[in-house]
Formats: C-alpha cells, sequence, structure tokens
C-alpha cells in the first residue's frame, strides 16, 4: 500500500478514531482491573471481524492476522491502563471514574492499534506477513509485558520485529521521535535494611543507632553516581523513603530505606549494586549494626532499540510525515518502560507521538490532572502502525533472508 492509500485509508476513519479514544478516555481503568477496557476493545474486535485470545490470569487480548503459509511475523503493542488522578479537564468525555484518569495517553495507545487493525484486516487478503496485534495491561504498575510473553504471545508463530509507540507532550503533533539504542533505563527498586540494638536515649552506651548508621550510608550513596562511574555514563540513584525508630528517646533498632536505581547498560547496573551493597554492609558494620540491600523484582529491563527497526521508523516517518517530522532523541530517558520484555525476545523499536498544540492549550505534562491530546495524533499514530507493517509486507522477500 502506497503512501497516499495510508493516508487516505486513517483519514476516512478519522472520526471513528476521536470516537474510540473518547469512549475509552470516559472509563479508565487501573492496572490489573480493565475488565470496562477490556470489553470495550473485544466489542470493537468483534466489529472489525478479527479473531482473537483472551487470558484467564489477566485482561490482556490478542488480536491477529495469521496465514500458515507466511513466514515473518509482526508485533504491535499498547497498553491499557490508567492512573490513579482525579482529571481536572472540564471536556465533554472527561472520566466518569473518579480518581483515575488516563494521563498517560493508554486511551490514544488502544484506539491507534484499534485503527491499524481496522485498516489492515480489510487489506488482510493483500498480506504476506503475519501480525499480532497487543493490548497489554498494567504498563504503569508490574509490567504486563511479562504476562503477555509468559503467556506465549510471541510464539507460534513467532514474532520476529516488534513495535511500539507512546504519545508524548513535548513533542507537537506530526512530530515523530525516538533514537538508536537505549531509549528508556533499567528501573531497580531498593531495600535497605539496617539493624542495631534498641537502647533508652539517655544511655546511648547501651544500643546500637541504626538511624545514625542509615545516616552516613545515606550521604555515602550520594557519592556512587558522582564518583564511581563515567560523568559521560547515565545513572540516577535515589532514595525516597525512610522508616524506623519508636519514640524521641529510644534508639532506633531498625531503619528501612527504599529507593530506585536507573541505569542504561547490565555493566553498568551490576556495577553500582555491587557498589550500594558493599556501602551499606561496610558502614553499617563501622557503627556496629548489620546492613542489606534487596533488588526488588518489579523492575523492568532497559529498552534498546534495534538499529535497523529505527531506520524503519524514520523511513516511514519521511516518506509519509516529511522528512523534517522526524526528530532524533539525543539522550535516553531514565523512566520505565516494560517494551523492553518484548525486546528482550525479538528485534523491536519504541518510538514517540507527538501530542501537543499549543493553541488548544494542550500542554501539560503525562501524569498529571490536565494532560491531554491534540486527537489528530490518532491518525498519525495509526499511519505509523500500518505503515511500519507495509514496509516489512513490501519488503518481505528481502526479510525472509535475513530470519
Amino acid at each position: 500500500m502506497n503512501k497516499e492509500n495510508i493516508l487516505r485509508n486513517c483519514e476516512d476513519i478519522k472520526k471513528w478514531l476521536f470516537n474510540v479514544r473518547r469512549d475509552f478516555h470516559k472509563t479508565p481503568e487501573l492496572s490489573l482491573k480493565e475488565y470496562k477496557t477490556k470489553e470495550k476493545i473485544l466489542k470493537y474486535l468483534d466489529e472489525i471481524g478479527i479473531e482473537y485470545k483472551e487470558f484467564s490470569d489477566h485482561t490482556g487480548v490478542m488480536a491477529y492476522i495469521i496465514n500458515p503459509m507466511n513466514k515473518l511475523t509482526i508485533g504491535i503493542r499498547a497498553d491499557m491502563d490508567a492512573l490513579p488522578i482525579q482529571e481536572e479537564a472540564n471536556h465533554s468525555y472527561k472520566s466518569i471514574n473518579n480518581g483515575v484518569m488516563h494521563a498517560c495517553g493508554h486511551d490514544a495507545h488502544i484506539t491507534m492499534l484499534l485503527g491499524a487493525i481496522k485498516v489492515l484486516y480489510e487489506d488482510r487478503k493483500n498480506l504476506n506477513v503475519n501480525i499480532k496485534f497487543l493490548f497489554q495491561p498494567a504498563e504503569e504498575t508490574l509490567g504486563g509485558a511479562r504476562f503477555l510473553v509468559r503467556d506465549k504471545c510471541l510464539e507460534n508463530p513467532k514474532v520476529d520485529y516488534m513495535f511500539g509507540l507512546h504519545v508524548m507532550p513535548h513533542l507537537d503533533v506530526g512530530y515523530v521521535e525516538t533514537k538508536y539504542g537505549a531509549l528508556n533505563a533499567n528501573t531497580d527498586s531498593l531495600k535497605i535494611s539496617i539493624k542495631g540494638k534498641k537502647a533508652h536515649g539517655a544511655y546511648p552506651e547501651n544500643g546500637i543507632d541504626a538511624l545514625l548508621a542509615s545516616s552516613h550510608i545515606i550521604t555515602a550513596l550520594q557519592s556512587v553516581i558522582s564518583r564511581n562511574i563515567s560523568p559521560f555514563n547515565s545513572a540516577v540513584l535515589t532514595i525516597g523513603k525512610i522508616q524506623g525508630g519508636e519514640a524521641q528517646n529510644i534508639i532506633c533498632d531498625t531503619i528501612t530505606m527504599r529507593g530506585i536505581l536507573r541505569t542504561l547498560d547490565k555493566k553498568t547496573r551490576d556495577f553500582l549494586i555491587i557498589r550500594i551493597r558493599n556501602l551499606i554492609e561496610k558502614i553499617s558494620e563501622a557503627f556496629g549494626c548489620s546492613g542489606e540491600l534487596s533488588i526488588e523484582s518489579d523492575g523492568f529491563p532497559a529498552v534498546i532499540n534495534d538499529k535497523d527497526m529505527v531506520d524503519i521508523v524514520i523511513e516511514n516517518t519521511s516518506k509519509i510525515l516529511g522528512k523534517d517530522k522526524f526528530i532524533m532523541k539525543e539522550h535516553p530517558s531514565l523512566g520505565g518502560e516494560d517494551f523492553s520484555f518484548y525486546t528482550e525476545n525479538c528485534k523491536g523499536v519504541f518510538f514517540h507521538i507527538g501530542c501537543r498544540n499549543e493553541d488548544k492549550n494542550i500542554i501539560y505534562p503525562l501524569h498529571t490532572p490536565n494532560f491531554n491530546i491534540d486527537e489528530n495524533c490518532l491518525v498519525i499514530g495509526t499511519v505509523m502502525h500500518i505503515a511500519n507493517v507495509y514496509y516489512f509486507n513490501d519488503k518481505h522477500n528481502l526479510y525472509l533472508k535475513n530470519i
């Protein structure tokens, strides 16, 4: 399908895209509670006529166009969950669920994927590649991508190439952004436990002060990024929570601290974890305490974009939207993104779609009560999903040689 046909087909369903997005925006649901969201997705899939698969222990859905004769399989992902934020905007499609809002644009992501399904399913007889469309729960919390990987959504047939996108309010509508290599960071949650000995504060010689030890640990940890890795290597270590103590006149015997570590590659991550653990244990010992570091298991790996896949996004953006509409992102984000669970299993690319429009006062950041999108971005995202599929469809024989 050529540029003109892709654009025309997506423009033809523009009003439908707007209505679908508003439908989802009204009924946002938190992670793993996306029941109404799933119900609506299934309704739209049934209207389109495409086959799909449900799962027994989560709200995810996989729609698919599969022909056993096709040897190449493309995956496209959209996340489904919303955030515990009270929406402040006063538009007609404002959230009706108190304290819950699509403040991260996942309603737009669902809509773009449904739009791509609508167009591609109509043209299914001309497709020589398989496509799996993944509607994924719990991106904001547990990383629902791991559920779909666990449930073998990337297998039978194996997904060879994976695409995902996110609306971004720092980009004007009509622009596309990504970068080569690391796009999002490894995300690790840290738990630090310090144990001492309780005593009355008037007789400190009888106790071992875990609070004193923890204060020195926090100070020492500030040197880990500034003095143990190159200033050209990005990483973040933040201690955001500390708990302990019983009363003002009691020597504290137990302290628990929690924080985050963000890194862009495995080597840096492994080094910093060793360094952090060493500081905790040695400083605790110096004050007569015991110290322990635990890495909690809810983190995401880094999103590493495949070079050839980035080139596909650049080429499609340039051909369909114009060369000036692609922006090469200069620096990676130290935020997390569970799309990485897919790219650990196949080549993939994650890219950003602009949704900002100052003339419409659509300027607010993600995860804020006034976040909104210029709905014209729905057409852009749908166009990019379709163009990415047709890139492989048109170059089918060439890519088969590289499998």
